[in-house]
């Protein structure tokens, strides 16, 4: 594959944090190169550099800078592969439109995740979901397709429980510390995060019970049978610039030992790793010993933000076990997983490079 020359891709929703995050990710990629970028119509026509104020570390790469941004509309020349990083409130019919076109939809959004017919993908986990392609497209009578990755708490917890599941998942009960870069930027105001926990975030609970079930579900036919396991989430932002921190109980049909949940998850490898795929973390799971690990600040950028920091494996007097989960959001729970998605996609010959 590396003789091939790289894969032009857009992104749509460019110049808000997300599409940065795709930016910054994919400015070395071996398969995949930036050619086009489209955000709202108050940032169509200027150059990348004048319609972005640059958030992230470092200067914004020199290959994007030049670009013309262009209106998120199929019939603006994006190339057939698009990363989007759309806002929620304006997603839904956008990505839809560039997949009826003809377009291949790779989703950071939240409004397709839980549609029946689109795969909620993580590439290690569940990649036998991208068989609802066929599905998706039979359904809607689209020339393109759109597939998503999951919410950035659920991934981290999700991959964290994935070694589990032939043990028998039968509850799970999770608490999150949640990252202010999760919120965007400007995000949460200062005020209310400094020194303080905001016990709500709108949204995020459900999203973590139903995607989770759906991800950890089994193929069956042309469609996913959910997880049977019941899920509950609590979700709090805390002041914390980047990772996702998730406290995680889980209850179990089959009675395991502490070394063989341990060897499960230190263990755990998946077709991006068997495939060598470009953003594949060597190890998926990272399990620490150290009894005060992982944390945010020393661990979630770690194996370049895209593997989970597992910890503090114990048992739990309520349920079964307990441990903690951490995951770069911004990386691993965004930019990095979509586009791991691609990669997955292009190995199993549904993309071309």
């Amino acid at each position: 594959m590396n003789s091939k020359q790289p894969t032009d891709v857009g992104i749509l929703g460019a110049t808000g944090m997300v599409g940065q995050h795709f930016v910054n990710f994919l400015k070395a990629h071996p398969w995949l190169r930036v050619a086009w970028l489209g955000a709202s119509d108050r940032s169509a026509g200027k150059r990348y550099s004048q319609a972005t104020a640059w958030r992230l570390d470092g200067d914004m790469p020199a290959s994007v800078r030049d670009l013309v941004v262009r209106d998120c509309k199929p019939e603006s020349g994006a190339p057939r592969v698009l990363f989007s990083a759309m806002d929620a409130s304006v997603a839904t019919e956008i990505e839809r439109a560039f997949a009826e076109a003809g377009h291949v939809i790779i989703s950071n959004s939240r409004n397709h995740r839980m549609e029946p017919d689109v795969p909620l993908l993580i590439p290690e986990v569940n990649p036998e979901h991208l068989r609802l392609i066929p599905e998706q497209k039979r359904n809607r009578g689209w020339r393109g397709m759109i597939v998503t990755n999951p919410n950035c708490s659920t991934i981290a917890m999700a991959m964290a429980l994935a070694p589990l599941k032939p043990f028998g998942i039968r509850r799970v009960l999770a608490t999150t510390m949640q990252a202010i870069s999760g919120a965007g930027y400007p995000g949460v105001a200062s005020m209310d995060i400094t020194a303080n926990v905001i016990p709500f975030i709108g949204g995020e609970e459900e999203k973590m019970e139903q995607e989770t079930q759906k991800i950890l579900g089994d193929f069956a036919g042309d469609a996913v049978t959910p997880l049977a396991a019941r899920v509950s989430a609590q979700c709090n932002r805390v002041p914390v610039v980047d990772g996702h921190l998730v406290a995680v109980s889980v209850e179990l049909e089959r009675k395991a030992r502490r070394e063989e949940l341990l060897a499960a998850i230190s263990e755990w490898r998946g077709l991006p790793q068997q495939r060598s795929l470009p953003s594949a973390p060597e190890r998926p799971l990272v399990y620490m010993e150290q009894p005060d690990r992982p944390q945010p600040r020393r661990d979630a950028s770690r194996e370049n933000g895209m593997a989970v920091f597992v910890g503090r494996l114990r048992e739990c007097p309520v349920l079964d076990w307990k441990f903690l989960a951490l995951g770069h959001n911004t990386i691993r729970g965004a930019a990095g997983a979509a586009v791991l998605n691609a990669e997955l996609m292009i190995s199993e010959g549904l993309l071309e490079r």
